[in-house]
């Protein structure tokens, strides 16, 4: 069965005090592009993230954020330099002793010099963290994967049913234009004939050939055998569709050709009515290509 591009999946975590909500989104694309936002925590492991959702799907634009609610960022913890502290102790107490300097360095004056404590936001996120995010990332794609699939049998109930009609049309082109083509040769022979009535000649050779070129001119039947055979492979190519096997791009080569047969035959056109069977053709091509575009 073939996969839509379309889809969207939510999941959430929490560990430790801190909460991540995580959606993935997906649309069409000609490729594959993954796009990420994660919490600064969460950063050294782009590479990890975007390479499991490349594991996951073929083609499509995936945007994928993570994000962290205020109330849920993990605290900051407070860093204490003692080597800096032990310098400005040693000073105070060197002042005090050879500057005859009085007073004494509180506690809490010493934590408010520079470079003696700072507040520091972690960088990295703990296993225990990456326990949780895992399923949760994964329950998300999952969600993501469901929904394409979903999409994608809508898609082909769709595609089929306008295929079928694509291959009614050309059964219809047959028949009219095979009529279109004898009508021709009718009128080209009652014109010679009434040209022979009056003139008394009556080239047969010529008439011949002028029948044979008006014929070649009106004739889609090599146009209509290769649309069917385009049609069919269309068929086989969506039935060939697996989560592990796109077929999109396949469908937008078929549909091309398909595309430049239907012009063919409208360029062929004898009389007004194949004229409008050609013209419906290409709409339904038309409307199979929007569709196909989603395909991945």
């Amino acid at each position: 069965m073939i996969q839509s591009m379309t889809g969207f999946g939510r999941a959430a975590v929490g560990y430790a005090g801190m909460g991540f909500e995580i959606e993935a989104r997906s649309v069409n694309h000609r490729y594959l592009d993954v796009r990420l936002r994660v919490p600064r925590i969460l950063a050294p492991l782009e590479a990890d993230l975007r390479a499991r959702v490349q594991g996951r799907f073929q083609r499509g634009r995936i945007d994928v954020t993570i994000a962290s609610p205020e109330s849920g960022v993990p605290p900051p913890r407070l860093e204490l330099d003692l080597e800096v502290a032990r310098q400005y102790l040693r000073a105070a107490e060197t002042l005090r002793e050879k500057e005859a300097v009085k007073g004494e360095l509180e506690v809490a004056r010493l934590l408010a010099l520079p470079g003696v404590a700072r507040f520091v936001e972690p960088e990295q996120a703990d296993e225990g963290l990456l326990r949780e995010l895992w399923p949760a990332f994964d329950a998300a794609l999952d969600a993501v994967a469901a929904m394409r699939a979903a999409e994608g049998e809508s898609l082909e109930r769709e595609l089929l049913g306008r295929t079928d009609r694509v291959a009614q049309l050309a059964d219809e082109l047959e028949k009219r234009a095979g009529a279109v083509v004898e009508a021709a040769r009718l009128r080209l022979r009652r014109r010679s004939e009434q040209l022979a009535s009056e003139t008394g000649l009556l080239d047969e050779a010529r008439l011949h050939q002028e029948i044979v070129i008006a014929a070649d001119r009106m004739d889609v039947t090599e146009e209509l055998v290769r649309l069917r055979s385009h049609v069919d492979q269309f068929r086989t190519t969506i039935a060939a569709g697996a989560p592990d096997q796109p077929v999109g791009r396949r469908l937008e080569f078929l549909l091309q050709e398909l595309g430049r047969e239907a012009n063919t035959v409208g360029s062929k056109a004898g009389d007004a009515p194949v004229a409008h069977l050609a013209v419906e053709l290409k709409g339904e091509l038309e409307r199979l290509r929007e569709q196909v575009q989603n395909v991945e």
